[in-house]
């Protein structure tokens, strides 16, 4: 008990102390990148077969630099959108660092999009530019007119090479650019810096708009939940397509002078539990999935001396696992929670007791409430919605072309995240969870519509209604409920070509990995899909 009231009194402390500073003009490339010795560690990459390139914040400079100079000398500039479509390689930093400095609008992508996919953000933005893998060129090229906007398309090939046709390659291009900074734009901290694509309950996904202070805020996610101090080396395991790359892999680490660590690899729990021995992190963090997966691993003879901060983030992680964790390395998994629409709101913080299964507590910085239809803050124990109150540095602007989306994520004077939950007496929340149909699966948000729009265009299904079903490792999976057409049987074979008709029709993550035929769905008297009712089927 004593323990939990001094850990209270430091996040009090933390939290009556804080006080926003954010600097404007501010560009994360120019006044953060730009500003450390060059020598001094940015990036540990290390690819899938072994191979490693290490570059300090000098060489990230340099080449940013170049970037900018390029899109300037191609007439790409304030207001323009770029999208970012690489894996986790060195040249996504380089790029995004680079984009950013030349002002324009970037939108990072995941390289698991698939060609309708690309075709929405392209058409959605109106992006001028794209940089992408010759892999991922080949998609960009099948969406044809819909992306008629990308008038410039880099590709980042393997050196020698040759781009595909129509496709400039990026590292010949940059050699004859300037490496100076001369093509830096002055930015505000109000100007629009990024836009992350995130499904929604219907229709396409919404366009999250966010500012160069957003870039700048995310200091406080590294500083006040993982933990970080300069000097460390922190490996986050988010693929870049993500807005939880903003905190782990770029924006949070490096303002505060940390080295990152870029694994091109698929997910492995042994590979990872012998990379963390290697590589020495001082702060890890993964995902659920991953923790669930790297527990049911020996663990006895794993040694992470260096080892200092383990957190966690997407969705709530089991106690059981966070305990399994500890009882193998001493350390806690701190858990963290956040959204694409903003930087960390609540977590469980360096030094304060974790409550396993809890959210935590508010992030200094942000008033976070339980509240209920009317806005009213609730008292502890009772279920009501998560919000901020209104519009700290971090939060987004707004959802890019949508002013009516937008305004339904406000109560009055709150920002309402679409979760639920519960604040217990010592102002630790608990996570009920989501208050509409979005699907949180191993950390991905899926949109039921989208998996319903792709199972609809199979010639045998007439309608489809996809919910989440429990799942042990995943938190939850897809599990879409099918009504065939006339003539149609149900079987194995057609709901794994279902399955896989998804796949290629979206993002391969969205599948459902389970299918019920069904004859009917219910619905409400208007005829809506009443997914509350097949969630309680599993």
């Amino acid at each position: 008990m004593a323990e939990l009231e001094a850990g209270l009194d430091r996040w009090r402390r933390a939290a009556d102390e804080f006080r926003w500073e954010i600097p404007d003009p501010f560009n994360f490339g120019r006044d953060v990148v730009d500003q450390f010795p060059p020598e001094q560690p940015a990036l540990l990459w290390r690819g899938g077969e072994g191979s490693e390139r290490r570059l300090g914040f000098g060489e990230i400079a340099e080449q940013s630099n170049r970037v900018a100079h390029l899109l300037k000398n191609l007439g790409v500039g304030p207001g323009d959108a770029i999208i970012v479509m690489l894996p986790r390689i060195p040249e996504w930093h380089i790029v995004m660092v680079g984009a950013l400095k030349a002002g324009t609008l970037v939108i990072p992508c995941s390289t698991i999009l698939r060609p309708k996919d690309i075709a929405y953000r392209a058409e959605h933005s109106a992006a001028v530019a794209v940089v992408t893998t010759p892999d991922q060129a080949v998609l960009v090229d099948q969406v044809g007119a819909e992306a008629a906007s990308l008038r410039h398309r880099l590709c980042v090939a393997s050196p020698g090479a040759a781009p595909p046709d129509g496709w400039t390659d990026l590292a010949t291009a940059l050699a004859s650019q300037a490496a100076d900074s001369s093509a830096s734009r002055e930015t505000r901290a109000a100007d629009p810096a990024l836009v992350y694509y995130t499904s929604g309950t219907t229709g396409p996904p919404k366009a999250v708009l966010h500012a160069h202070g957003y870039t700048f805020a995310q200091r406080y996610t590294s500083e006040f939940w993982h933990g970080v101090r300069a000097g460390d080396r922190v490996w986050t395991t988010s693929d870049t397509g993500w807005a939880k790359a903003a905190y782990g892999v770029i924006f949070g680490p490096w303002s505060l002078g940390a080295e990152v660590v870029l694994l091109d690899a698929r997910f492995d729990p042994r590979t990872e539990l012998s990379l963390l021995e290697q590589l020495a992190p001082q702060v890890f963090c993964a995902p659920p999935t991953e923790f669930r997966m790297l527990v049911k691993e020996n663990l006895s003879g794993l040694s992470v001396p260096q080892l200092r901060e383990c957190v966690s983030a997407g969705e709530p992680l089991n106690p059981e696992v966070i305990r399994a964790w500890r009882d193998a390395t001493g350390l806690t998994i701190r858990d963290g929670y956040g959204q694409t629409e903003s930087i960390l709101l609540v977590a469980n913080y360096p030094g304060i007791p974790v409550r396993p299964g809890s959210m935590g507590l508010p992030m200094p910085g942000h008033r976070i409430e339980v509240i209920d239809a009317a806005g009213i803050p609730l008292p502890p124990g009772e279920v009501g919605d998560i919000a901020v109150h209104g519009s700290p540095p971090g939060l987004f602007r707004e959802y890019w072309k949508d002013p009516a989306a937008t305004e339904k994520t406000r109560r009055g004077e709150w920002y309402v995240t679409g979760d639920r939950a519960t604040r217990d007496e010592a102002g630790y929340f608990w996570f009920v969870g989501r208050d509409d149909d979005v699907i949180i699966s191993a950390g991905y948000r899926i949109g039921p519509f989208e998996v319903e729009s792709a199972l609809v265009e199979h010639s045998d299904v007439v309608e489809a209604a996809a919910v989440a079903a429990p799942d042990p490792d995943r938190g939850a999976i897809v599990k879409a409920f099918v009504v065939l057409r006339d003539g149609a049987s149900p079987s194995d074979e057609l709901a794994g070509e279902l399955q896989e008709h998804v796949k290629r029709s979206t993002a391969p993550y969205k599948y459902p990995r389970a299918i019920e035929f069904v004859a009917d769905l219910p619905k409400t008297v208007s005829g809506k899909i009443r997914r509350v009712e097949l969630r309680a089927r599993g």
